[in-house]
């Protein structure tokens, strides 16, 4: 047997009376993905195949590649973008979430909360500035 970490973090809020739910995933070549959003618990995940771009609250876009791992805490923080980078594959991962009881696991952000946020956005930080580093 191989083995190999993919991920560690730090023991994230699992609200009592949470249900696990493991999903499998599929972004058509170009698909831009779900609107913005959140998740009622974390959400942990590994890239199978393809590449996708991953934006959460608070953190600059990234790319995610098959065979990594990523995660985000759900809760309030926004999901942004998970879209996939080829244009010419369908990029593939597995999710396992945390659902928090009595919650919707996916709940879509509203225009307003979105335009209120915009300028907040490490994204829209670098489109506006002129410094690389911001």
């Amino acid at each position: 047997m191989t083995q190999k970490d993919l991920l560690e973090v730090a023991s994230p809020l699992i609200v009592q009376g949470s249900f696990a739910m493991v999903r499998f995933l599929e972004l058509p070549p170009g698909d831009p993905g779900l609107a913005p959003h959140r998740h009622s618990g974390p959400v942990f995940g590994y890239m199978l195949e393809g590449e996708m771009l991953f934006e959460l609250e608070g953190e600059a876009p990234y790319p995610i590649k098959a065979g990594e791992a990523f995660w985000e805490p759900g809760g309030d923080v926004i999901h942004y973008t998970v879209s996939n980078l080829l244009a010419d594959r369908t990029s593939r991962f597995v999710v396992v979430m945390l659902c928090a009881p009595g919650v919707e696991m996916i709940t879509f952000v509203g225009d307003e909360e979105l335009a209120a946020k915009e300028s907040d956005r490490i994204s829209a930080r670098r489109r506006y500035s002129s410094d690389p580093d911001r």
